[in-house]
């Protein structure tokens, strides 16, 4: 019997390489139930992937991942089941993804003032993915394209990652704001990659805030902290999700994870879709 579910995953939609129907099939290749389409700040993939999912016979859960400032990182929050037709959602969406390019700009030209021969054009030109969703990776793989760095762990660690040398993050929402964004809109809300933030007081308070869960499989999360967060889960009834937050490939190695390597059962899916429906309900 079929029982799990990758509940993070990205597409061209946003920064990752695959077409939304590559990673529906690699979710069926994978023998998994369902697959959650997140892609940053956009639902512009969710309804390519959910037509071949017709024909492939597999569930796909239309997502999102927020991004938020808070503590002076960056801070994902996972949207699930939201309503990824609605017009009034996804003019929302809109000034977080503008947000998103006035982060590019500043990063472009902190890597010009380091003597970087890096532009903005040749970025974005890079890119064919849906609505020009520009990220961090693109920016990347400039910077290997120019050979300014050997690998995306290596640009991220130099330049791009929050000890980089050309880190930048201008004032964006909050993860509260986030949380309220998604639930609002009838969704399902849990924390990505908590192990990432180094950060643990933070997500106690955005546990209080109100959070539906937490991202607990991931392959950013080490040993002690899964237990840790299933811990905290299990103590304040909340959903534990898991997700390989695949991305592609860089080279020939996938990026974060292969899709399907971490995972949660299908019961918490359920759960989500019970949270996001009993919203709905009430609007």
């Amino acid at each position: 019997m079929i029982t799990h579910a990758d509940l993070h995953t990205h597409t061209k939609a946003s920064d990752g390489t695959c077409d939304p129907a590559e990673n529906v099939r690699l979710a069926k290749e994978a023998g998994l139930a369902a697959v959650a389409i997140t892609d940053h700040d956009t639902v512009a993939g969710v309804p390519a992937a959910r037509k071949a999912a017709e024909e492939l016979g597999i569930e796909v859960i239309p997502g999102i991942e927020v991004s938020s400032v808070g503590r002076g990182q960056d801070i994902h929050v996972l949207g699930y089941f939201v309503p990824y037709e609605d017009e009034a959602f996804q003019e929302r969406l809109v000034s977080l993804r503008e947000t998103r390019h006035e982060r590019n700009q500043l990063l472009i030209a902190r890597l010009q003032e380091l003597g970087i021969p890096i532009t903005l054009e040749n970025v974005y030109r890079r890119k064919q993915g849906t609505d020009k969703n520009i990220g961090r990776p693109h920016i990347a793989e400039e910077l290997i394209e120019l050979g300014v760095v050997a690998s995306i762990d290596e640009a991220f660690a130099k330049y791009l990652g929050k000890e980089g040398a050309a880190y930048v993050n201008p004032p964006r929402i909050t993860p509260q704001q986030a949380i309220t964004l998604i639930k609002d809109a009838g969704g399902a809300a849990v924390l990505a990659h908590p192990g990432l933030y180094d950060a643990d007081d933070l997500v106690v308070e955005l546990i209080a805030f109100g959070l539906d869960g937490i991202e607990v499989h991931h392959p950013d999360n080490d040993p002690d902290q899964r237990a840790r967060y299933t811990t905290w889960a299990n103590e304040h009834g909340l959903v534990i999700t898991g997700g390989s937050d695949f991305h592609g490939w860089r080279g020939e190695e996938p990026f974060h994870a292969m899709l399907g390597t971490h995972t949660a059962p299908m019961e918490a899916v359920e759960k989500l879709r019970e949270i996001a429906a009993g919203r709905k309900a009430q609007k």
